[in-house]
């Protein structure tokens, strides 16, 4: 089978659409990925995982805070996915004039979000060209009053119903964002991550 076939078919694995916060010395961030899994069936202790590719800004501030808020997204949010998802936090501070607040943990959460879960990190992996945080989720919520009617964004749905006016500066995105992995997805190395370098 090509690649590409074999890459159509693995996107049937991706999740809802959601957007990621993440805060250091003062600096927000936010940014949009459909690579957010349940990590847990246990409902006492909910986790979930994320991937985030190293060339995100996103992606240190989580490495070097430990902290993160994953949020799940409605499906008439495509302007919010735009502004996290389109450009790059080093170029400018991508929450301004986005309703947020501080959450339990000090970082942003979206008041216009489905819903939100306030994570710490407590295992990494790397995958050569992202890394996968797993996350506790140490505080859930919805977003304000009505904001969580409607239904959840999925990437099939994201793909399905893009703006036009969008596919091509999506199109070039992806392809980017491919370009650096396949160059960086053979280098793994081991991490321990630090709360667990001493057990």
């Amino acid at each position: 089978m090509q690649p590409d076939a074999i890459y159509q078919l693995l996107r049937n694995l991706t999740s809802p659409v959601a957007a990621v916060t993440s805060q250091r010395d003062g600096k927000k961030n936010g940014l949009i990925l459909d690579s957010a899994v349940r990590a847990s069936i246990v409902p006492t202790i909910p986790r979930v995982s994320i991937y985030i590719h190293k060339f995100n800004f996103s992606h240190d501030l989580i490495f070097d805070t430990g902290t993160f808020v994953l949020h799940l997204l409605r499906t008439d949010q495509y302007d919010l996915i735009h502004r996290l998802g389109f450009v790059s936090g080093r170029a400018l501070d991508k929450l301004t004039g986005i309703p947020h607040h501080a959450g339990t943990l000090g970082i942003p959460v979206l008041d216009e979000c489905y819903a939100h879960f306030e994570c710490r990190v407590i295992n990494v992996m790397d995958t050569g060209s992202s890394t996968c945080f797993l996350g506790d989720v140490v505080k859930v919520g919805h977003g304000r009053a009505g904001a969580a009617k409607g239904e959840v964004m999925t990437a099939a749905y994201f793909r399905a119903h893009i703006p036009e006016t969008w596919q091509g500066e999506y199109v070039a995105q992806l392809k980017a964002a491919q370009d650096f992995a396949e160059r960086r997805s053979r280098d793994i190395r081991p991490v321990i991550w630090r709360e667990l370098a001493g057990r």
